[in-house]
């Protein structure tokens, strides 16, 4: 209600940088506690978001924690140094007394021996021969410079030098980078100073870390025996220090969650008081909101217990108001709906009191949508007669139609519902897993359905199941027939002639007959059963989409669209279309198999239809089927400028007749009609314009022709060419029925009846490899790629076939302020 006020100038923008500064202690704890190797759990309950003497209470706390955890973090790594320094310096002495011992005494036995890389790098009988004395410097150096560092020191010391090199008999850690390092211990021998000072610079430019060499032999065993004692005291200090950081991280494993959610819930508080206004007097708050109507009383009691918890002496009100603006979509979900709905919502969030095409029609007893200046109503659609629920599912399963796998979907999806509150299935990281267990009852459904077209299709894991007696009798065919021996030898595929008596006693009790299975031509009979299946429910799809714009018409009282609109649809629709179904279900019905040669074909009449022709060589199927089929076709012609011409027309006319009264504003079904001016008044964000205008333009009447002559054709021509192109994309159903079972036949000949073959044991042994290599492929390519191909194109029928003839899905939805447990973590 202050789009005008910067963000810095908000009454609580101070409150809202104190919850940003709490936020980065917050992270700074966090960081500390990632890098102590420390998992944050989930905030164990849902607190209240903290008064202002609470949130002081938590800022200081943390603060105080926050410093602890930087003191002891910094003398932990200061010890830490000190003591990889001292240890360092240890071995840098145990080393060098290797290259530098003293001689042994005069007058004991020289014994040969061979050298060896430990022995002394002078001989000890020319130490009294030497007029220079020898200096050292020693130290450790990373062993990946130490190749560069050994050249450089012999071209800028010319050879005046003896170098050593040797690895650290254990790893340290680097402290710059924390990696465990074997560092490289040196001893450099050299005469005159300046050679001393030049290797000093080098050693310096590498990085290395030089340390101090005593001369004697008694100097060095002092320093070792220096170096162990405060190596011992600085381990027991740094122990304690590490005991203390544990407490200290404890604290905050134990208080962090809980201060993270209610900062955030404090913060969300004063970004949404931001965005409120001021009365006159500066001491309320005004606020616009959208709330459901049965919620309202709900909204009132919250406002009156905030009133009373706050102490405050003014009691907060509620007063519903008016606007123009077009209310957002709420639709209630539970979780059996969520995931039908979600299908919906990702092709478009209904329009406020729009057909929702996953629930039922809107009721107009449910109470005007308003919106407004203090509240503003959205009225929710009510979850009866859930069409998508059943829609769905079912064509899927018409293209998934196994008993077996639908069975397997099923079983997996009803162990995802029984056990849907644990915890670990919940709260599964994987997305993948997570899209799986959201759907759980779409999935559940699906496998249900599939099971359904399963049995009418009789095929389970690509075979079929004999329920029922075969309708077929073979036996009766071979007595009416002259079958010899030699004739049965010369022909492996035997005909059963319907027409005999006897041979076929009626249709199968439920699906398709068994004996089908065995027939070589049983892919020419479930062909033509399927694709005609497929024409017949999507046309009654798609007329079922048509006539639920029935509802949208009549509830938002476009009366006129309901004869210039609905109507052409339904004629055109129909005319041609509906009369292709009638012609299935009439050949079916009239033509047996006495008389099955005799049978026209439908496709060569729907052409002629069209042509307005006939053809002698294609008898007809009814007597006046001609006439019958021209009046059909120019009915559905004279559809197509009803709908285009109609609507724009009759608003139009509309316009152009005069009006006894001034126009009234409709917002909802129970509303009193308001007058243009009151609408804008009484808003409180409405600005001195609006309210002197009305909250209109001289305008706001005017209807853009054009436009809608536009809008209107390219709807007509849609419709028109998506009758015919949609009728043809139902097709799908029969092409991925067809591919389903073959894919299931062919994985069952290829592997699953290798398993078969073998004879005795062998058989048995053989069978276990090759039926885990059936189910492997089963699962992996039936019911993951079969199952996911299926939904897609069940999901495209749904959004292009069957919603675009009613649902507009322009709408946005309710997001309502709540503290959601999702969003903090």
């Amino acid at each position: 209600l202050n789009p005008k006020v910067s963000a810095f100038q908000r009454r609580f923008v101070g409150e809202v940088r104190r919850c940003e500064e709490m936020e980065k202690t917050f992270t700074f704890l966090q960081q500390e506690l990632r890098g102590a190797g420390r998992v944050l759990g989930p905030c164990p309950e849902s607190p209240r978001a903290p008064l202002a003497r609470e949130a002081l209470r938590v800022q200081e706390q943390s603060e105080q924690l926050a410093q602890e955890l930087r003191e002891v973090t910094r003398n932990r790594a200061s010890l830490r140094g000190r003591l990889q320094d001292l240890r360092q310096y240890l071995h840098v002495l145990r080393e060098g007394q290797r290259f530098t011992s003293q001689p042994a005494p005069l007058g004991s036995p020289l014994r040969p021996r061979a050298l060896s890389d430990r022995d002394p790098l002078l001989d000890p009988s020319l130490h009294q021969h030497l007029d220079r004395k020898i200096n050292f410097v020693t130290g450790v150096i990373h062993p990946w410079r130490v190749s560069a560092f050994e050249r450089l020191l012999w071209r800028a010391c010319r050879g005046y030098l003896v170098a050593s090199f040797v690895e650290m008999p254990e790893p340290m850690e680097d402290p710059a980078t924390g990696e465990s390092i074997t560092w490289v211990i040196f001893l450099i021998s050299y005469w005159g100073e300046q050679i001393g000072q030049k290797i000093r610079k080098i050693s310096d430019c590498f990085h290395c870390h030089v340390y101090p060499y005593p001369e004697s032999e008694a100097g060095r065993a002092d320093t070792m025996s220096g170096l162990q004692s405060q190596i011992e005291d600085l381990s027991v200090v740094l122990e304690e220090t590490e005991q203390y950081l544990a407490q200290v991280l404890d604290k905050v494993v134990l208080a962090l969650p809980t201060w993270r959610v209610q900062v955030q819930k404090m913060k969300a508080i004063y970004l949404i008081l931001n965005q409120c206004s001021f009365d006159v007097t500066e001491k309320c708050l005004i606020a616009e909101v959208w709330c459901p109507v049965r919620d309202l009383t709900q909204v009132q009691d919250a406002l009156r217990q905030g009133s009373y918890k706050s102490g405050s002496s003014v009691e907060c009100f509620v007063q519903r108001i008016p606007t123009s603006e077009s209310p957002p979509t709420l639709i209630r979900t539970n979780k059996f709906t969520a995931g039908f709905q979600s299908i919906v919502d990702a092709y478009g969030v209904a329009s406020y009191q729009e057909v929702n095409p996953g629930k039922a029609p809107p009721d107009p007893s449910h109470g005007p949508g308003l919106v407004g200046g203090a509240l503003c109503d959205v009225v929710p659609v009510p979850p009866a007669a859930p069409y998508a629920i059943i829609t769905f599912p079912f064509i899927f399963a018409v293209m998934f139609g196994d008993v077996g796998h639908g069975l397997l979907m099923f079983l997996f999806a009803l162990w995802m519902v029984l056990y849907e509150n644990s915890p670990s299935l919940r709260q599964g990281s994987n997305e993948i897993w997570q899209t799986f267990f959201e759907g759980r009852y779409l999935i559940l459904l699906m496998g249900a359905f599939s099971i359904y077209t399963g049995f009418i299709y009789n095929e389970c894991f690509s075979k079929a199941t004999v329920i029922f007696p075969s309708a077929w009798s073979v036996a009766t065919m071979a007595n009416h027939s002259s079958w010899s021996s030699a004739y049965l030898a010369t022909h492996p595929s035997l005909t059963l002639d319907p027409n005999v008596t006897g041979v076929f006693q009626g249709p199968y009790p439920f699906g398709i007959d068994p004996i089908w299975s065995l027939a070589t031509n049983h892919l020419n009979f479930l062909n033509s059963f399927k694709m005609k299946m497929s024409v017949v429910l999507g046309i009654v799809h798609m007329g079922f989409g048509v006539l639920l714009g029935v509802f949208n018409h009549v509830h938002f009282h476009q009366w006129h669209r309901l004869v210039l609109e609905l109507l052409p649809e339904m004629v055109f629709l129909l005319a041609l279309f509906g009369y292709l179904v009638f012609l299935i279900f009439y050949k079916w019905v009239k033509f047996s198999a006495a008389d099955s040669l005799l049978a026209p074909s439908i496709l060569i009449h729907f052409i002629d239809m069209f042509l307005f022709t006939a053809n002698a060589e294609n008898l007809p199927l009814y007597r006046g089927q001609v006439p019958v089929q021209t009046v059909l076709v120019v009915l559905a012609l004279a559809s197509v400028p009803v709908l285009l011409l109609g609507t724009p027309l009759y608003l139009w006319c509309r316009q152009r007749a005069p009006r006894t009264a001034p126009p009234a504003v409709r917002l909802g079904a129970e509303q009193e009609p308001l007058l243009e001016g009151q609408e804008a008044g009484n808003s409180v964000n409405a600005t001195k314009e609006d309210v002197e205008s009305g909250g209109h333009g001289p305008d706001a009447e005017h209807l853009d022709f054009a436009e809608i002559f536009m809008h209107q054709a390219i709807h007509t021509i849609e419709y028109c060419l998506g009758c015919v192109s949609n009728t043809a994309s139902y097709l799908r159903l029969w092409a991925l029925s067809l591919a389903h079972a073959q894919l299931s036949e062919v994985l069952w000949s290829m592997v699953m009846r290798n398993g078969f073959v073998g004879l005795s044991y062998v058989g048995g042994v053989v069978l276990v490899p090759v039926f885990a290599a059936f189910a492997v492929l089963t699962v992996a390519i039936l019911l993951v790629m079969e199952g996911l191909s299926a939904f897609l194109h069940a999901l495209r029928l749904h959004w292009v076939e069957f919603q675009n003839k009613f649902y507009v899905g322009a709408g946005y939805k309710l997001c309502p302020f709540a503290f959601a447990p999702d969003t903090w973590e």
